[in-house]
């Protein structure tokens, strides 16, 4: 039977499908060469132009994706923990509120301050007590000063004798003014016009 013939390697000095037909020379070149010569030979890659790759590729998508659903997460918390806070600090101020009426009801529990609070709003009296009111200039009641005043700001006057005013009342009964409209009305408990 004869055997198929085989395609040549392109090698010089090879036998199709043998050992290199100087045997001799192999052995003389050292083991490098033998191997180098008994090796197959891989046919060259060419190089492209990038060294991105599909599995490159995938990486960066993964990577990618992985960014942009932790960056949105990230966002949630941050907005989520703002509204906490800020809820928190709504809670604190509605606890000092709820306080601030508790104590209120408490005090309506007690009966001075029922009476003084009766006395301030609705102007009732105790059996007994009479009540006065201030009139400005205009005719309307004048409200009562909430705040003090510093006494250091304040113009002192020297107080006169009782006797002096009622002397100078007995004059203005006896010389009345002339008719021009008087600006401010006499005060009877603190002297004359001024």
């Amino acid at each position: 039977m004869a055997q198929p013939r085989r395609a040549p390697t392109g090698r010089p000095g090879a036998r199709p499908g043998g050992p290199p037909r100087d045997r001799q020379q192999a052995r003389q070149q050292g083991p490098r060469a033998r191997a180098a010569a008994s090796a197959p030979v891989v046919p060259a890659v060419e190089s492209r132009g990038s060294r991105f790759t599909g599995r490159a590729m995938v990486l960066v998508l993964v990577v990618s994706v992985l960014t942009i659903s932790y960056a949105s997460s990230l966002k949630a918390y941050f907005q989520q923990h703002g509204q906490i806070e800020q809820l928190r600090s709504q809670i604190a101020s509605s606890q000092s509120d709820i306080n601030r009426l508790e104590d209120e009801k408490a005090r309506w529990h007690e009966p001075a301050y029922v009476r003084e609070q009766a006395r301030a709003r609705f102007g009732y009296l105790m059996p007994g007590q009479t009540s006065y009111v201030v009139i400005g200039e205009d005719g309307k009641p004048l409200a009562a000063q909430s705040t003090l005043s510093d006494p250091r700001t304040s113009t002192s006057r020297t107080p006169t004798a009782w006797w002096t005013n009622e002397w100078r009342s007995v004059q203005l009964a006896g010389d009345p003014p002339s008719q021009k409209p008087n600006k401010r009305p006499l005060s009877y408990l603190g002297g004359t016009d001024r």
